[in-house]
């Protein structure tokens, strides 16, 4: 089941976000032994990551030039 939620954040919220999303990638790409996922969940989640970036860069990309932080 696909749940649909919506969130407002500032640029320096989602600017957190996407660097949080660099750590999360990095250990989900590097993780061993018995915290290994098998490889396609592994690339699933992976690509969960990458399509989660993509909406954030988007929707950075398509609002005005506005701080609120």
């Amino acid at each position: 089941m696909n749940e649909l939620t919506q969130v407002e954040l500032t640029t320096t919220q989602r600017d957190l976000l996407l660097r949080g999303l660099q750590f999360v990638r990095s250990s989900v790409k590097l993780s061993l032994g018995e915290s290994r996922l098998p490889d396609d969940q592994r690339s699933d989640q992976l690509e969960a990551i990458e399509t989660l970036e993509q909406q954030l860069r988007e929707d950075l990309a398509s609002q005005p030039s506005t701080n609120l932080s």
